[in-house]
């Protein structure tokens, strides 16, 4: 499916200016407004690969940095301005998708802030929230205290986790999603880790899994009212 992509400048209010992207298929039924993780910025091959998989299953997605990326700082923003860098997103992408769904979430931190933000005050018009690795908690350092704001979402919510994601451990996560209910639906890919990358011996490439996490995502939205 044709897609274009256009760039473009977010204006988060009394924070400043940060680049975003646009990626839009001819026709579009989501846009998914895609946080990037904490090491890495929009533009990172990862995001790239899943907005171009994603435009190819008819959804849109609206990329953009949050502002230490954008100033090169090596330390994640405060909480505070992270989400005001995902309320001032999702603003844009209704904007520019008038009419469409809109889903949010991301990448690791990109997600987990989405989730933070969303638990706080529910942004407006987003119908679902899409993780692609939870990072639950610390480098193999298993815990779920970074869960405990999921309770106050009321919104779907899907949990895309590798099964060797040190950031996720599964023994932890699996007892969170069945406390959040109906609302939350865990998609286990096999082999992969935080970032579905699988090993070798699987038998499957990195893209075969990554192909698994944007059907999923897909069939998922469809899901949505």
């Amino acid at each position: 499916m044709a897609a274009k992509t256009r760039e473009l400048k977010l204006e988060i209010e009394n924070i400043g200016t940060v680049s975003a992207i646009l990626t839009q298929p001819d026709s579009v039924r989501t846009c998914y407004v895609l946080a990037h993780g904490a090491g890495a910025d929009m533009r990172h091959a990862f995001m790239a690969k899943v907005a171009e998989g994603l435009a190819d299953r008819g959804i849109a997605t609206f990329r953009f940095n949050f502002p230490y990326m954008e100033m090169k700082k090596g330390r994640p923003d405060q909480p505070a301005v992270a989400h005001a860098a995902i309320r001032a997103a999702v603003e844009e992408a209704a904007r520019l998708c008038p009419g469409v769904r809109l889903v949010a979430g991301g990448k690791s931190f990109g997600g987990r802030m989405t989730s933070q933000a969303q638990s706080k005050d529910p942004l407006p018009g987003v119908k679902g929230l899409a993780f692609l690795g939870f990072p639950l908690h610390a480098d193999k350092k298993p815990s779920s205290e970074r869960a405990e704001h999921l309770a106050g979402i009321a919104i779907p919510m899907l949990f895309l986790q590798g099964t060797r994601d040190g950031l996720a451990d599964l023994g932890h996560l699996k007892p969170v999603i069945t406390s959040l209910g109906a609302k939350a639906t865990l998609h286990e890919i096999e082999g992969g880790d935080h970032s579905f990358a699988v090993l070798k011996k699987s038998g499957r490439t990195n893209d075969e899994a990554l192909t698994e996490v944007l059907d999923t995502l897909a069939a998922w939205i469809d899901k949505l009212g």
